[in-house]
Formats: C-alpha cells, structure tokens, sequence
C-alpha cells in the first residue's frame, strides 16, 4: 500500500470485485466507482464502503478525487475505456487480455507516453511472492541455462451459449480469457517467440475450447501451453534448465508453492506463499509506486511487452483461424 493514491473502478463485474476486495483488505484507497447504472454502482459502493459512485464511465474519469482507474470490462471494451481515463488525465491498470489485439494494444501504450501517463497491464500473476521468489532463482543462475517452460490453464466454465466467455462479440474464449497467464509467462522467462505452432478446438458458438501451442525462441528455448475452458488439468507449471528445474504446484498462477530442483531431482529449496487474500494488492502496490517515481511503464512488466504479447495472440489465433467481430 501506498499512501496518497486514490483508485477508481471502472465497471463492476466479478473480476472488479475480488480486486477491490483485496485493495480494501490491505489498505488501500478505494475511492470512487463507476458502471452503466446508477443501481450497480450504488450497490458496489456500499458493498466496499466507497465514498464516490457514478452512473457511467464518463462519470468517473472525471471524478477529481480519482488518480489511477482499474478497467475491468471485456476485452472489447478495454482500449476504449483506458483511453477514456486516459484523456481524462487518470493512469490506467487494464485488464489482461491488455486488448482484443495488437493494434489496440499499440495505440493505448503510445497515448499513455504521449500523456505521460502510467498504462499497466493487470498480470497478477507477475507480482505475486512467489514469481518474485523465482525471478531471483533464475537471476542467480540456479538453474543454469534455462530452456524449457511448459504450462496450462484450464478451467471447466460454464458452457451456456449466451455466457460472456463463450461469445465471440465479448472477445470470449479459453485463449483471451485463460490463454493470456501461461503466454505471458513464457513472454517474462524468453520474450517474444521467433516460431509459433498452434492447435485449437471450438465451440459451438465457435469460441475457442482448447487452445494448444509451441513456442520456440531466438536462444533455442521451447515454451509449450495448454489453455482450455472446458475441463479442468494440473494448472502446475515446470522451468527447466541444464542444472535443475522449477515445479510450480498448483493453481501456479495464485499464490501457491513451488520446489527447486537440481540435477539430481534433490529438493533444494520449497517455497511457501502466505499471502492475505487472493494476492491482487500486489499489482496496486506497483502501480502505485510507479505512479509516485512519475513514471509511465514498469521494469517487471513493460508496456511494451503487452503489446508484444497481444502480438503473439494475434499469431496464434491466426494459426487456429480465430478473429472477432469488428476486427
């Protein structure tokens, strides 16, 4: 937490609400929300004990009490929302996917830097303490030449028809939806992928069920990832490397453990998280710190690197013959 920066929540979903919970937990200051409706908004308030509430977006970034806005509407929606706080003059923490697509994704970082205003990805994951753990394994060399990443994220989701993530028009499906965690991973361990092989299977309403793909990079390194939204796998991950690996447990990509391995296969090291509530304070603390050192994109997750990774799921949806309405 960070004294003196004031939130905003734009739109007030699932997602909106277990981050507010976790600001509010620890802290941190919540001071105006806005939705569609008078009523949803007034009822999001109240549930979080927040000062300001507002009838539409418009509404809150222009609220004066309000620095930074959380955007947590459908992919669709996030460039235009983030734009709209941002010519507001607020900073902006969006939402993973970051955008529907590269393009949107490009146009977003760059009005930010024009505004001098911080755009942050919301990538959990990446702050958690137990990735904060394993960034500072890899940085010592303990796994020596690191080569290999395999990941998933599956999760059996509801399969009504009409639901959000299975309409193409809300940018539905496993790949935006869960898809994002292991590719952005793969994107913090080796960057952006020289070669991209990917495999799909669909959904009636022609969302994507599964989305399998296999990355190779420019140093020889492999990263394979499963997403899927209609059954529910290990969700562990494994960094492997010439003198040892990583086993993150599961649910790998919340606060969780994880055990360094050396050549061997000797236990060397277990970690465990302990955290207060899901773990989403983590991304506030650094958005907010940011924020206060005036600057408008971070080391541990650049912009840049979310337009670098909507690239990539640009790639692979052209490979599966995946687009959106609209585009």
């Amino acid at each position: 937490m960070t004294e003196g920066i004031r939130w905003g929540i734009l739109a007030t979903g699932g997602i909106a609400h277990s981050f507010t919970e976790d600001l509010v937990l620890t802290g941190h200051t919540v001071q105006s929300v806005g939705s569609r409706s008078q009523e949803s908004a007034d009822a999001f308030a109240t549930e979080f004990g927040i000062p300001n509430a507002h009838a539409s977006y418009e509404a809150l970034v222009n609220d004066p009490e309000v620095d930074v806005i959380y955007v947590s509407t459908p992919h669709p929606f996030h460039a235009a929302n983030a734009t709209l706080a941002l010519n507001a003059g607020k900073h902006v923490l969006v939402e993973k996917s970051f955008t529907l697509n590269a393009r949107e994704a490009r146009a977003l970082v760059d009005l930010g830097r024009e505004k001098n205003l911080l755009v942050q990805e919301a990538m959990w994951t990446r702050f958690l303490p137990h990735m904060v753990r394993i960034r500072e394994i890899l940085a010592a060399g303990t796994l020596g030449d690191v080569h290999t990443l395999m990941v998933d994220h599956t999760q059996d989701l509801p399969d009504d028809p009409a639901h959000r993530l299975n309409a193409l028009a809300l940018g539905g499906g496993a790949l935006l939806d869960l898809g994002v965690y292991p590719i952005s991973f793969a994107s913090a361990l080796f960057g952006s992928p020289e070669t991209i092989l990917a495999s799909a299977t669909f959904k009636p309403t022609r969302a994507d069920a599964q989305v399998a793909t296999i990355f190779r990079y420019a140093g020889g390194q492999i990263a394979t990832t499963l997403s899927a939204s209609d059954t529910t796998g290990p969700n562990t991950a494994s960094i492997l490397g010439t003198e040892g690996r990583i086993d993150i447990d599961s649910v790998w990509y919340a606060p969780t453990t994880f055990r360094v391995r050396g050549s061997a296969n000797e236990v060397t090291e277990t970690f465990v998280s302990d955290v207060v509530g899901r773990g989403m304070q983590y991304e506030a603390d650094e958005v907010e710190q940011l924020i206060l050192a005036g600057k408008t994109t971070g080391e541990i997750f650049p912009a840049e690197e979310s337009v670098s990774i909507m690239e990539t799921l640009d790639a692979v949806r052209a490979r599966i013959g995946l687009s959106y309405p609209g585009e």
